[in-house]
């Protein structure tokens, strides 16, 4: 290879040149099916970028580089001299850098310093502005001290010297004479200003001037200077800040007393001060011996807020609580004190005292009526008697509707309240009462609100169990009875058997000489009714009830429940009294207004006269049956005697639950641990309802399972339910009523057991079910046979087998066995192998000899018995 032609290699991969270069402004142009040509191009200069003078280094190197690359194109250089000239190239590159990143920090480094004095200055800055503002206010407090001083001088000089003075300033100055002072006091300040600077100076003031001056009075009416004087006043601006800030009053403008006043220290008491001032020196004075003292009598009850104390005695709490630590008694406004520090208290402050008690609220609700207001009134009857005795049945009849038929499972299980007109016009109102086992509180409600008890009995089944329970009640009530003998169409009917039972409960029919009137009926076919209906009015007419219907409404809630779109609902009963819409009442821990009175078969009235029953909307909660129902005069009272009443339930509830020692507990813990507890949530759509599964339910509960109700409510299955019912592994039972939309969601996400029913004892059943479920089964041990013992035989790492001849019943692998040796069990175990013969066989039966081992026992004797039984598990029942 020539010399030549290695120096065109090396350069190609530096300056991108072919190894044969055309002539400059030629290129040679190659074709697909192998030929080329040269062409003629144009050659553009390439522009050289103008470098910065820190890249002098740079801009030589690349020059170098270029007399490089133009020699290396004819040849003229050597491989050697090529690469000589490339490291000085690259080396001459390296420094060029090295500069730059000097030069970059030395500037970086500048900003820092730039940046850093910079900050020194404001935080300098800072000291200073804070320097001035502390000068400022010394400055401010030193001439506030001044003026104070000033004033107390001048409060101690006579009125008449302050009033001569002033009168004299009066005189002595005029508008002219102020308005030359004015100019006086500024032409020096001028003359050392040059013209031009001077007349826009002026300019400036006079507009400024103008702008801010207001026309200033003294108290006599008189102008101490115009707007048109004072513009033609020439200052600069600074001097009238400084006249401003010198001679200011505090509403910021400038006293002509102070801008004239020579003595800057020195100023005067304005002229209304004096007037003031003068004013009260001529004002009689009040001699305290001559003020009345108002003596209020205050009302103090048991607590009382140190406010609400000065606010009756019309005091300032300021001054109840300086008397409070004069006694000892450290308290604020809120603070609540006892009745004996507030009557101290009252007293030091000179008012009599009255002492009250909390229960005082309840003053005047219960007003007896004179006899010459009373009116007559429709009778209260309560139906009661057995279950499926025909008492809803009778009220049908008697009201001609179907209720009956809507009952669920035929059986009554909420308490109603009706009312019947008769032909004459006369009227009945009629309480239905529940005959079902589990209904004992509604029953027993149903004879406290009555007048009469018509006892239901059926003529087929005579006395049961509720037919005792509800005479009973009746008794306990102290109201008369009325015996209704019904279903006496029906096959096998024995109305005698009924008279001959209540014998054994006190109750003397007057067929048989006593004093209960009795009436034989058939609901079904409505005989004997308008008999019936004779003797209650009869009875009524005896007992000569009357009430007074002018008077505010006095009654009896009969049965509660949660209405969708009406809130709580109850059903009362009006003893007294007209209640009307509008009404405000209380009703045991809960009170509202009456804003709709629904009868029994939903239409709207206007007022319940006495004697008659209706549903009440406008419950600001839910009330329980059994609670009194009273018209108060206003809203505040009404709340009043609601929170009463809920403090002092919530007292006993705490009261019972603190009677609970430590050994209790104990005992409580240990008897929780050996009882299984079944947890119960409780949705009903009454809450005659609620109690009466609560209390079923309770009644299930015995020493190794219990029925815990966790929370018992009135109406439908909410989320709170269902979260409940998550924490505490619970079930919901709900009866008349449904779960809405959202808890039903969480009802399946969650997985929650809820049981809906519409029959009482449907649930009782449920519940006991799953309780003898839930207790431990009886253990029954069934005999299959036995085998006596004839042979052993030792066997190695077999152990010992008895050679047995089976007597009675057989002998089966794998039961239970139990060794008598001499009439005493000396091993119960298990039967581990049977062999017959040779072969392991699952049962040996009477008659047959074989083998047996026993699991983990070899003392066996000829002679013992080997008995063979099976235990069994029995379900218990609750």
């Amino acid at each position: 290879m020539t010399e030549e032609k290695k120096g065109t290699l090396s350069l190609s991969s530096l300056s991108g040149l072919k190894k044969n270069p055309e002539p400059q402004g030629r290129v040679r142009q190659s074709f697909s099916h192998g030929k080329s040509k040269v062409v003629a191009v144009e050659v553009k200069k390439k522009r050289t970028p103008i470098r910065t003078p820190g890249a002098v280094g740079f801009a030589q190197s690349v020059q170098k580089e270029a007399s490089i690359s133009e020699k290396y194109a004819g040849g003229a250089l050597s491989d050697q001299e090529i690469e000589n000239r490339i490291k000085a190239v690259q080396s001459a590159i390296k420094e060029n850098k090295k500069q730059e990143e000097a030069r970059l920090q030395k500037e970086k480094e500048e900003e820092e310093r730039k940046r850093i004095e910079l900050e020194q200055q404001k935080i300098l800055e800072a000291q200073q502005e804070e320097e001035r503002k502390r000068a400022e206010e010394e400055r401010k407090a030193l001439e506030k001290q001044k003026i104070e001083e000033k004033k107390q001088e001048i409060e101690e000089k006579p009125a008449e010297k302050v009033e001569e003075k002033s009168e004299n300033f009066k005189k002595s100055v005029s508008p002219a004479k102020i308005i030359e002072a004015s100019r006086a006091r500024f032409t020096k300040k001028d003359e050392d200003q040059d013209d031009e600077n001077s007349s826009a100076v002026r300019s400036g003031h006079s507009k400024h001037f103008g702008r801010h001056s207001h026309d200033d009075y003294d108290d006599d009416g008189e102008a101490a200077v115009s707007r048109s004087s004072a513009r033609k006043i020439p200052a600069a601006k600074k001097d009238i800040k400084e006249l401003r800030g010198r001679y200011s009053t505090p509403s910021g403008r400038i006293s002509i007393y102070n801008a004239l006043d020579e003595d800057e220290e020195e100023r005067g008491r304005s002229l209304t001060s004096i007037r003031r001032a003068r004013q009260r020196n001529k004002a009689p004075k009040k001699n305290p011996e001559d003020v009345k003292v108002i003596v209020k009598e205050v009302v103090v009850p048991e607590t009382i807020s140190v406010q609400e104390l000065a606010n009756r005695m019309a005091i300032r709490v300021g001054e109840v609580i300086k008397t409070l630590m004069k006694l000892g008694v450290m308290a604020t406004a809120n603070q609540v004190i006892d009745a004996d520090t507030a009557e101290l208290i009252v007293m030091e402050f000179g008012h009599n005292v009255k002492r009250v008690s909390e229960s005082d609220v309840e003053i005047g609700l219960k007003v007896e009526d004179s006899a010459e207001n009373l009116k007559p009134r429709p009778p209260v009857i309560t139906i009661m008697g057995h279950v499926d005795h025909g008492k809803t049945s009778l009220l049908d009849a008697l009201r001609k509707t179907d209720v009956a038929l809507k009952e669920a499972g035929g059986i009554t299980q909420a308490i109603g309240a009706y009312q019947v007109t008769l032909h004459d016009g006369r009227k009945i109102t009629f309480i239905d009462t529940p005959g079902h086992a589990a209904f004992t509180e509604m029953r027993s409600r149903g004879a406290n609100v009555t007048d009469i008890v018509v006892l239901v009995v059926a003529a087929d089944d005579s006395v049961k169990d509720q037919t005792i329970e509800a005479i009973n009640h009746a008794k306990a009530a102290g109201v008369p009875i009325i015996v209704a003998i019904n279903k006496i169409d029906k096959h096998g009917a024995n109305p005698d058997r009924v008279r001959k039972d209540l014998l054994n409960y006190e109750i003397v029919v007057e067929s048989y000489g006593g004093d209960v009137m009795e009436v034989e009926i058939s609901a079904k076919t409505g005989l004997n009714l308008n008999k019936l209906e004779d003797a209650i009015l009869l009875q009524a007419e005896i007992l000569e009830l009357k009430a007074n219907p002018d008077r505010a409404a006095d009654g009896v809630v009969i049965e509660s429940r949660v209405e969708k779109g009406y809130g709580p609902v109850a059903t009362v009963l009006i003893n007294k009294g007209t209640l009307r819409v509008g009404d405000i009442f209380v009703s045991g821990t809960v009170y509202g207004r009456v804003r709709a009175i629904k009868n029994d078969r939903q239409e709207n009235l206007t007022e319940l006269s006495p004697g008659t029953p209706g549903e009440i909307i406008g419950f600001g909660g839910t009330t329980l049956p059994g609670d009194d129902f009273i018209v108060v005069t206003d809203e505040a009272k009404a709340r009043e005697i609601a929170a009463y009443r809920d403090r002092k339930k919530r007292e006993q509830e705490w009261v019972i639950s603190s009677k609970t020692n430590i050994a209790q507990m104990f005992t409580q813990q240990a008897a929780d641990e050996k009882q299984k507890v079944l947890s119960v949530i409780v949705k009903a759509d009454v809450q005659g309802s609620t109690e009466a599964i609560c209390s079923s339910l309770q009644k299930l509960s015995n020493e190794e399972v219990a029925v815990k109700i966790l929370h018992s409510g009135i109406g439908e299955v909410t989320e709170n339910d269902v979260v409940l019912a998550r924490a505490s592994n619970a079930m919901i039972i709900a009866f008349n009523v449904r779960a809405n939309m959202q808890a039903r969601d969480q009802i399946a996400r969650d997985k929650i057991d809820v049981r809906y029913f519409s029959i009482i004892y449907d649930i009782i059943d449920s519940i006991k079910a799953l309780l003898s479920g839930m207790l431990t089964p009886d253990i029954k041990e069934n005999a299959l046979g036995s085998a006596e013992v004839r042979q052993t035989f030792d066997i190695s790492k077999v152990g010992r087998i008895a050679g047995c001849m089976v007597t009675e019943g057989l002998v089966r692998r794998g039961s239970k066995a139990r060794l008598v040796r001499d009439g005493v069990v000396v091993y119960t175990g298990t039967i581990k192998s049977v062999r017959k013969h040779k072969d392991d066989v699952k049962e040996v039966k009477s008659g047959f000899e074989c083998g047996i081992s026993l699991e983990n026992y070899n003392d066996i004797h000829v002679g013992d018995i080997i008995e063979s039984f099976e235990l069994e598990e029995v379900a218990r029942q609750l």
